[in-house]
């Protein structure tokens, strides 16, 4: 059938087109037009969720009855050949404000300088649970499993911190590169007030931000936290993140599986799973706890400077996203308001989502461009799939950032298109990691680290140890 030259009008932009593309292009635009009302929804009701959380700070610890000194922070930090950077990390986190701190770095099988480098800190609560082989180098799930266990089984029992109630003690995830900020307890402390709070999200940053690529690694950061996150946190619904989640011991308890768990572990609240954090996260909602968002305090984490690299990375997480649409018939189980579940379950269908919508925008062109079609009859569908795709998100993400650095909106319109850009250059990463799922590909190389000697923001040194005791080993 040749598609008719002339179209019936505005609203039937696919009129003239054989049946099935009808079809197939009327359901990707109402996808893509839901998807924008739900983005609204989200933007709206996050709007005012820092300033709900500054208010709840601002009355107090008289009020809220959570200072940081009310809780144990366990910070666990999973290190696998870290050598560049853990030094760096166990500085910055030795000189985070918490009256009651552990520092765990789990050294998975390490076989570079980490063991060594770690065996000549001498800080404060450290301790180094050392994993060997076979049970060594099964993922990040497995170690941070096994260091579930360890504060459980070892740490709880130990005479000085035997007093500390599973509600009270908070475990910080912090990857081996992430450079959390000092205060982070004392913003993220509050939080926890509400017993319903099972994990806080900081938001993430890229410290090396200087370059096209690591900048728009960092914009990436802040439309997931500003434009997505702040909404969800509202509702108690926030994603948990690999870098700068803190978790509520107890609510970890809750989400403990021996189903679908690492090799080299028996039970645990992570599951194997590329992105465990993600998994973790809407688990915990699905439970019956409330997850929030914070950007009042920040973790730092290195951003990947080559294109390769970062392309191989975004392919893993992408699978990882895949994955978590099994997640998809637990969203009706979770105590939160019927728009939070209908963006539970979009949130859940992202990578579908945009695969669909990238593709419907390639239809809408080649319509206009190869077929018989005239262009009118595809202009709005086609604008539509864009915008929902990433000008939106990008440019209220740009804004809203741009507001609390008090640059103005104009270094927001000239970021735009920038990111747009990198948006497309690794959209082909959803398309190849739902190939690797369908293989049953599961392997993958880790991140190489970047050296820090050029991205040092702050005087801490990251070959001076700080002062105290040795670091203790755990089993």
């Amino acid at each position: 059938m040749t598609p008719a030259a002339v179209p019936s009008g505005w609203w039937d932009p696919y009129w003239g087109l054989v049946a099935w593309a009808q079809d197939l292009l009327w359901v990707l635009l109402v996808v893509a037009l839901l998807a924008l009302v739900v983005l609204g929804v989200v933007v709206s009701v996050g709007l005012g969720e820092p300033r709900r959380q500054a208010r709840g700070a601002a009355q107090g610890p008289e009020v809220t009855g959570a200072r940081e000194s009310d809780y144990l922070w366990v910070f666990v930090v999973p290190a696998l050949n870290e050598e560049v950077t853990v030094a760096d990390s166990v500085a910055r986190l030795a000189a985070v404000r918490a009256t009651h701190r552990v520092i765990l770095v789990v050294d998975d099988g390490s076989d570079d300088a980490t063991p060594e480098i770690l065996a000549g800190l001498d800080v404060p609560g450290l301790r180094v649970l050392r994993r060997e082989p076979p049970r060594a180098r099964c993922g990040k799930a497995a170690a941070l499993d096994d260091a579930w266990d360890h504060v459980g089984r070892v740490l709880l029992e130990d005479p000085e911190y035997r007093a500390w109630s599973r509600d009270d003690v908070i475990v910080c995830v912090v990857d081996a590169d992430g450079r959390l900020a000092p205060d982070a307890p004392v913003v993220i402390a509050p939080q926890f007030a509400d017993p319903r709070t099972g994990g806080v999200q900081v938001l993430v940053r890229i410290y090396n931000r200087a370059r096209y690529l690591t900048w728009a690694q960092d914009v990436e950061f802040a439309v997931s936290a500003f434009v997505y996150q702040l909404g969800r946190s509202r509702w108690g619904t926030a994603n948990m993140g690999g870098n700068g989640q803190a978790n509520r011991l107890s609510a970890l308890d809750d989400v403990v599986t021996d189903d679908a768990v690492p090799d080299g572990v028996t039970r645990g609240p992570w599951r194997d799973r590329l992105t465990e954090d993600q998994d973790i996260g809407v688990r915990m909602v699905q439970a019956g706890w409330r997850n929030r968002q914070t950007v009042d305090t920040v973790v730092e984490q290195q951003g990947v400077t080559n294109l390769r690299r970062l392309y191989r990375q975004r392919t893993r997480w992408a699978q990882g996203a895949w994955q978590a649409l099994g997640l998809l018939g637990g969203v009706g189980r979770a105590d939160v308001p019927a728009v939070a579940k209908v963006d539970a379950a979009l949130y859940l269908l992202t990578p579908a989502l945009q695969l669909a919508m990238g593709a419907g925008l390639v239809a809408a062109v080649c319509f206009a461009v190869f077929l018989d079609v005239s262009f009118f009859s595809v202009w709005w569908p086609t604008v539509v799939f864009f915008v929902a795709i990433a000008v939106v998100p990008t440019f209220v993400a740009l804004l809203l950032s741009a507001r609390r650095r008090r640059t103005g909106p104009l270094s927001a319109v000239v970021g735009l298109v920038p990111y747009v850009v990198y948006s497309w250059l690794i959209y082909p990463a959803i398309a190849n990691a739902l190939l690797r799922q369908l293989r049953g590909a599961r392997g993958w190389a880790k991140t190489a680290r970047e050296p820090l000697h050029a991205n040092l923001p702050d005087d801490v040194d990251p070959t001076v140890p700080a002062p105290g005791g040795r670091a203790a080993r755990g089993g």
